[in-house]
């Protein structure tokens, strides 16, 4: 099992995120109790006003080498477990999110 699904031109991540960090980062690649495998990732931002939303975008944005216009939520607006599709090439960006794995 993995924590993000090819399409075609893009990827979709699962990722769970913690707002109110002390700073905003990618920490690795995790199994929630359910078996879930997820990106860990954490912002600084609250949880209001999709703020977290954004800051968890403008994070991906950053690790993938993409805009922010390429990353989209689709699950989870409200809740810690999301779903965000990255469009780009597939290969290359599993390929970051692999790196991910080594870092953990």
């Amino acid at each position: 099992m993995s924590c993000y699904r090819a399409e075609p031109g893009a990827i979709v991540l699962t990722v769970r995120l913690t707002p109110r960090a002390d700073r905003d980062a990618i920490a690795g690649i995790g199994t929630l109790a359910d078996g879930q495998v997820v990106v860990q990732a954490r912002v600084r931002a609250v949880p209001e006003a999709g703020a977290a939303n954004k800051a968890l975008i403008a994070l991906l944005a950053k690790r993938f080498h993409r805009p922010k216009s390429a990353i989209r939520l689709i699950s989870g607006g409200s809740t810690r477990i999301k779903q965000l599709r990255i469009v780009g090439a597939p290969a290359d960006l599993a390929a970051i999110v692999e790196s991910w794995s080594a870092e953990s």
